[in-house]
């Protein structure tokens, strides 16, 4: 498991970057979701943009553990 990113000096905790890149997915996404007509029918859209960001978020989190791994401090 990756536990820091180097960035610019800084050790940065590795879930921070991926919820960080996971939260600006989901703010790009939020446009999308407002024009598409199927957020009329859900309950509460913010439960579907929490849910798209958890799994952004983990997904990214896994990539990053499978391809990244060579390129990221220890």
């Amino acid at each position: 498991m990756i536990e820091e990113v180097h960035f610019f000096g800084l050790y940065l905790p590795a879930a921070l970057v991926w919820a960080v890149a996971a939260a600006a997915v989901v703010y790009l996404l939020r446009a999308l979701l407002a024009r598409l007509p199927t957020e009329k029918w859900l309950w509460h859209p913010g439960l579907l943009e929490l849910l798209l960001f958890v799994l952004i978020w983990w997904g990214l989190g896994a990539l990053a553990d499978t391809f990244l791994t060579p390129w990221l401090a220890p």
